[in-house]
């Protein structure tokens, strides 16, 4: 079980994954050495992960959400391959495990084309696949409010610097390249071993990875499995409304707790939600009162998770 501590660090943490255990010590009043102990008791305990990932906006890419039907036998085999790449991210089985959906950012025309028009359709056990264009996020993983634990207070002392993008085109070295995939591993790495991986000085890691950060190309991410917060029930939902209530619908999901993503879709559904809930009975009141209460919705598909195969960095195993 965890306490009002353990909370508190996990929310900070989504706050600013960089944060140091002294500043978190301070915005909860308790020693140092107490926010060290319970953060590796979390690690193992509960695969709390912080994760340094790149915004590809900020680099030309694109973002998409698949959705694979497969045959009985292929849907387990299928997830795994596709968390194995370093494209893909929130990799799911669905309804009765025949279903699989993912993230994919693709960096090129060309990798988009592969992927979407002739590598995934030519794999003989899927029977069924629909890709859609992210076209605008209103709610991400690292604004979910179920994580909430802090005072308005307190999260102001922890929010980093506001993001401040460059003008014109951005290039990463190799360097930034072997920071990134560093950071990818652990969010958290020491800037020693950081400054080992990229050949750097430990202040040129600490420069490039504020810079990296101001101009909104990096950014990390707090990874924790919803069930060790007691949300036993996951849902993808893709919702069509008219066109006119759109953001509206988006916006009002984005302040529902049960909430952690929330973003606007081509295709025949125009958004996609994954939603948090306690058990399969609060999932059902939140179909029935919270989401029908929302005007210019009409339909509303829900595929409850059955198994996460990758969320936003490597393999689940």
């Amino acid at each position: 079980m965890m306490d009002t501590v353990d909370r508190g660090i996990i929310h900070a943490l989504q706050i600013d994954g960089r944060a140091s255990f002294r500043t978190v010590a301070e915005v909860l009043d308790v020693s140092e050495n107490t926010v060290a102990r319970r953060y590796r008791q979390l690690r193992n305990a509960h695969a709390l992960r912080v994760i340094g990932l790149v915004n590809g906006r900020r680099l030309g890419y694109v973002q998409w959400t698949i959705r694979l039907r497969c045959t009985p036998d292929a849907a387990g085999s299928v997830a795994k391959a596709l968390a194995a790449r370093d494209d893909t991210s929130f990799v799911y089985l669905l309804s009765a495990g025949t279903e699989v959906s993912c993230t994919v950012q693709t960096r090129s025309t060309e990798e988009q084309e592969t992927l979407l028009l002739h590598k995934l359709p030519r794999t003989s056990r899927i029977v069924a696949m629909s890709a859609h264009l992210l076209l605008r996020g209103f709610m991400l993983p690292d604004g979910w409010q179920g994580l909430t634990a802090l005072t308005p207070n307190q999260v102001d002392h922890l929010r980093p610097a506001p993001v401040d993008p460059e003008d014109g085109p951005l290039h990463l070295d190799e360097g930034d390249k072997s920071l990134l995939r560093a950071l990818n591993h652990d969010g958290r790495t020491p800037y020693s071993d950081l400054a080992t991986a990229t050949q750097w000085s430990e202040t040129k890691v600490r420069r490039r990875m504020d810079t990296m950060r101001r101009n909104g190309i990096l950014h990390y991410q707090l990874d924790i499995p919803p069930a060790a917060l007691d949300f036993g029930t996951e849902a993808r939902l893709w919702i069509a409304t008219r066109p006119a209530a759109t953001v509206t619908v988006g916006e009002a999901m984005a302040r529902h707790p049960e909430v952690s993503f929330a973003a606007v879709t081509t295709g025949a559904t125009n958004l996609v939600a994954a939603v948090n809930c306690r058990d399969p009975h609060d999932l059902g009141r939140y179909l029935t009162e919270r989401i029908a209460e929302l005007p210019g919705i009409a339909t509303v598909e829900t595929a409850p998770v059955i198994r996460t195969v990758k969320r936003a960095g490597a393999l689940v195993l």
